[in-house]
């Protein structure tokens, strides 16, 4: 077996994401590369979450519509991924559940239970009639009474019944693992690795009295793929955490927002790393978040904060301020479905134009949006960079798909950055005056002293100002900052080498553009599209100067917007017509099966100017 997928759903709240993660765990260490995807409910508790781990002898990006092993926790699994399962592959499953009826699952939506309905013609089909559906498209059933099980295991090792049930995730992956055929060890270091003191000794017990039991094997196993040391299993709001303290970041706000919170509770976590030297802090709001971070870098600190849209929307005031003064600062932007609280732990791509022109009036700021996990962890530190480089805004946008993704990498490819190319005074030794702050350059970058450096100091204001930091409202000097704060835009598209700009993949006659997540995707997709080429995007602003790269070309954009942004941006910059938007906004990512046949459709001339991906769960 090359490739394989195992999905495991439940309620929110019920353990899967641990059950996921000790699975990807354990066959890592069984020497597979793994990619996880999580689907989860914004409710704290009870509705429905699935999360995929596909594993493959090569490093792994994407996902696919259907998998080989479905783990059904509850009865709303059972129902809501019928068809999700390949022929020849297999459920797991509680027997239990099999009385109910579509309408007693309390949390399955009403449009699903309808559905079900009308496919089978019945008011209020079992899931007995739907596991017999699974059964006629040749998925094999492994009916496994996981709470019995554990009571079971509980009775032989003298643990009470509430405590064994407790176990139930590890009981699920267990019995996964022994039904294909995998070994107990790298479990058992999964384990390790998961749990601490009494709790993993129990759990290592369960683990390996499911081991003990006769299991029927499957026609498909799972072998070991000789193990590698030196892999790191990361989530994309991790890698990005970790890339700002490679890139030295030494100050960093937040207020809790899905799903950015995740990066700044990691550094909170994480700030005695050795080397580390860095200050988290949450704050009462978002505007006091981007605030508070301008402090800290006037200081001299490098200084970021994270949030998703709607905090975003607080600090648009919060970054003019900091372009007036020309402070460099970081934001990651951990972008999700909208408008309002819109899908709150769902991905989308719909922040692309607001990350470039958010705010009132003109301003410089660079937009860099990352593409994967490894991507999150190297243009954290280009990010930190290019802010104190260029003295300005710089908008780090990922996704919620990349935020909660994790992926096994290479320990070797984090690699720490040697960056630099800011431009600071250094403190006179003698004498205390003002300086030109805001001093005349080329580039539009002038010398900076850091706010408490002795030597000199300047004036701040958030309105218009000359040289020295002055208020003004002169025609010339308003022209000459307008000018001088802009010029920085030219000096970052000649100077950031064209790799940090955007990567062509393949040429072709249809050329695919993409940004952001869509990358893992569209590069497998290549594989089964010959004569397809593909152009990622990472700067998009200033945007690069691609025009040459596109003549002649059959352009095809995909993002998980409504309105194909990029498509627009390409059009605006470039003045190059995109053929095809294909688009997908339900919050769940572009799978590998839908990119490939929508691109096939575009190939056959089939596809409309405008193309819309609808599946999901």
């Amino acid at each position: 077996m090359e490739d394989f997928t195992w999905r495991v759903g439940g309620p929110q709240g019920g353990g899967i994401e641990t059950a996921a993660t000790l699975f990807a765990r354990a066959v890592g260490k069984g020497g597979w590369w793994v990619a996880t995807k999580r689907e989860y409910h914004s409710n704290i508790m009870g509705r429905h979450s699935y999360l995929d781990v596909r594993l493959s002898r090569k490093p792994v990006e994407a996902f696919r519509e259907r998998v080989e092993m479905l783990v059904a926790l509850d009865g709303e699994t059972l129902a809501r991924h019928l068809d999700q399962v390949r022929p020849g592959g297999a459920l797991l499953y509680d027997p239990k559940v099999l009385d109910l009826t579509v309408h007693k699952l309390p949390m399955l939506d009403h449009r699903v239970a309808d559905a079900l309905s009308e496919r089978f013609g019945k008011l209020d089909p079992s899931l007995k009639e739907i596991l017999q559906v699974y059964v006629e498209a040749g998925v094999q059933p492994l009916p496994y009474p996981f709470e019995e099980v554990a009571d079971r295991i509980g009775a032989e090792l003298g643990v009470p019944s509430l405590q064994a049930r407790r176990t139930l995730n590890t009981i699920a992956v267990a019995a996964s693992l022994h039904f294909l055929g995998f070994p107990l060890e790298p479990l058992l270091e999964a384990l390790a690795l998961q749990f601490r003191g009494k709790v993993l000794e129990l759990n290592q017990k369960v683990a390996e009295a499911v081991y003990r039991e006769e299991v029927p094997k499957l026609p498909f196993q799972l072998h070991l793929n000789g193990y590698e040391p030196g892999r790191v299993y990361l989530t994309g709001a991790q890698a990005a955490a970790l890339g700002k303290l490679a890139g030295g970041l030494r100050f960093q706000t937040y207020y809790p927002i899905s799903p950015a919170t995740d990066e700044s509770t990691y550094l909170e976590a994480h700030t005695a790393f050795q080397g580390a030297d860095v200050a988290v802090v949450q704050t009462e709001d978002e505007i006091a978040a981007v605030t508070m971070a301008v402090g800290a870098a006037l200081t001299g600190a490098k200084a970021a904060t994270a949030t998703s849209g709607p905090g975003f929307s607080l600090m648009a005031e919060g970054l003019g301020f900091a372009s007036m003064i020309e402070a460099p600062l970081v934001v990651t932007l951990y972008q999700r479905g909208g408008p309002s609280t819109g899908l709150p732990t769902r991905t989308e791509q719909g922040d692309l134009m607001f990350a470039i022109r958010g705010g009132h009036g003109e301003y410089p700021r660079l937009v860099l949006a990352s593409g994967d996990i490894l991507d999150a962890f190297l243009d954290a530190q280009k990010a930190l960079v290019w802010a104190w480089r260029y003295q300005t805004v710089v908008v780090h946008l990922l996704d919620k798909f990349l935020a909660s993704m994790a992926q096994s990498l290479p320990k070797e490819a984090l690699k720490v950055l040697s960056l630099d190319g800011e431009k600071r005074l250094t403190p006179r030794k003698e004498g205390f005056g003002p300086y030109e702050r805001y001093a005349p350059s080329e580039d539009g970058i002038s010398p900076f002293i850091p706010i408490g450096a002795p030597g000199g100091f300047y004036w701040m204001t958030s309105d218009e100002h000359d040289l020295e930091g002055h208020i003004t409202e002169d025609v010339a000097l308003r022209e000459y900052q307008m000018e001088k704060r802009m010029r920085k835009l030219e000096a970052a598209r000649k100077e950031i080498p064209l790799e940090d700009q955007y990567t062509l993949y393949r040429d072709g006659e249809v050329l695919v553009l993409g940004w952001g997540t869509v990358k893992g995707t569209l590069l497998e997709a290549l594989d089964h599209l010959p004569g397809v080429g593909y152009l990622h995007l990472r700067l998009l602003w200033p945007f690069p100067e691609i025009g040459p790269l596109l003549e002649g070309k059959r352009l095809v954009t995909v993002e998980h917007n409504y309105s194909g942004q990029l498509a627009d941006l390409v059009q605006q910059e470039t003045l190059k017509r995109v053929h095809h938007r294909i688009v997908k906004y339900n919050g769940r990512p572009i799978t590998l099966d839908e990119a490939v046949e929508a691109l096939e459709q575009v190939l056959a001339g089939r596809a409309p100017e405008r193309l819309v991906l609808r599946r999901g769960v």
